[in-house]
């Protein structure tokens, strides 16, 4: 026998993947797991880690105002990541989005509210007001769904739409649960498991106002429904919503059962809009049947496409900048010769006159320009400068 081994049989596994190559590939994945988790890389870690720390001290250094807007901005964020699931990964159009969050804003209101000779009101904990503000929409999603799910493109927008006119005379009408036009009603109390978060407290010497509180409570839903639905994109789910979105006969002859898919899209959607609507409704306080109306409607569609369609990220930064820029708009509308305030009578446009034009403009560019919105842009941005010098 020789004295000295071959190299094949002293050469250990690890020392045939040098320890320099694995750390200079920092993106090679080598099981789909890995690849498809949601940090697969160190830098989205850290910035969704650097972001929630932001967003947590964010009302600390805020006015209570903007505290409102940034509360607002993720009500709007968890309604805009419904519709995305409906419209952007399964590739529903609904124009009817604004019932469901009327829905789940007076199932709260009723649940939560209190009862007084003109409304219905059972005076019931969050733990309980809450959920059901999920489940009710998400009932009615369920019976409508297999409709909707026999139709498509404009036929399937406008069955959506009669829905929304439906909702709107039924919230007009029943003034046990909405108070009636112009009128509303008192929102659901916000006292979660006896604590109520409408009071003022004082922790380490720290004033927590009501106002913070209900900001908390919003992020930390966001937070807790934005991974679920991110999580649920890249399942099997999430998979099969992208193939009815594609080619819904494709994907039937693949085996994908497109009723309970479109189902599950609509229930999904129904839900997240509850949600919203509940939260809406403990922001602004005092509702009014007014105010679930196609104009709502096109506000979570603006969100999709402005932020991104079939991004949970995308739809975060569409409901931040829908809610966001009008204050930026009135901050800085001195500086534009052209605006009025709104009742000055004069040649000129009003600031909501301005602001409606913005929006209609914004969505026509990103519909042509980039369909993947804001959350594209960034893409492109992060793109370029990884490749750089070899961007082109």
């Amino acid at each position: 026998m020789s004295a000295t081994a071959s190299p094949r049989a002293t050469a250990s596994p690890r020392a045939t993947v040098p320890r320099a190559v694995r750390h200079g590939r920092p993106r090679l994945y080598t099981s789909y797991a890995s690849d498809q988790a949601i940090w697969n890389t160190p830098a989205k870690l850290w910035w969704t880690l650097g972001l929630i720390g932001l967003a947590a001290v964010a009302p600390f250094l805020l006015t209570t105002d903007l505290i409102v807007l940034l509360s607002l901005a993720c009500a709007y964020a968890i309604g805009g990541i419904g519709l995305n699931l409906l419209t952007g990964y399964a590739g529903q159009i609904s124009l009817g989005h604004a019932f469901f969050v009327g829905t789940g804003a007076y199932t709260a209101a009723v649940l939560g509210g209190e009862s007084t000779g003109r409304v219905w009101g059972l005076g019931l904990d969050m733990a309980i007001w809450l959920p059901m503000s999920a489940i009710v929409p998400a009932t009615i999603g369920f019976l409508v769904a297999p409709m909707a799910a026999r139709v498509r493109g404009l036929y399937l927008a406008t069955l959506t739409l009669a829905l929304l006119m439906l909702g709107d005379h039924l919230f007009r009408e029943w003034i046990a649960v909405t108070g009636g036009s112009g009128v509303g009603r008192a929102p659901a109390s916000p006292v979660l498991l006896g604590i109520d978060l409408g009071a003022t407290y004082a922790i380490a010497g720290i004033i927590i106002p009501p106002q913070t509180t209900i900001y908390f409570l919003c992020l930390g839903l966001l937070i807790a429904l934005a991974i679920a639905a991110r999580n649920m994109a890249r399942s099997r789910v999430g998979r099969a919503f992208a193939a009815v979105r594609d080619r819904d006969i494709a994907a039937e002859v693949m085996g994908i059962p497109l009723q309970r898919t479109k189902t599950l899209a609509f229930v999904l959607s129904s839900a997240y809009a509850g949600i919203c609507g509940a939260l809406l409704a403990t922001i602004i306080g005092r509702i009014s049947a007014d105010r679930w109306n196609l104009f709502l409607s096109i506000d979570f569609l603006a969100i999709v496409i402005i932020g991104g369609a079939a991004t949970i990220s995308g739809s975060i930064i569409g409901a931040c900048f829908i809610v966001l820029l009008p204050r930026v708009i009135d901050e800085f509308s001195h500086l534009i010769p052209f605006l009025t305030q709104s009742g000055v009578s004069s040649s000129g446009i009003t600031v909501d006159e301005f602001k409606a034009i913005l929006f209609g403009l914004l969505i026509v560019f990103f519909i042509i320009v980039e369909p993947r919105g804001l959350f594209g842009l960034w893409m492109r941005i992060r793109l370029y400068f990884r490749t750089w010098p070899f961007s082109r």
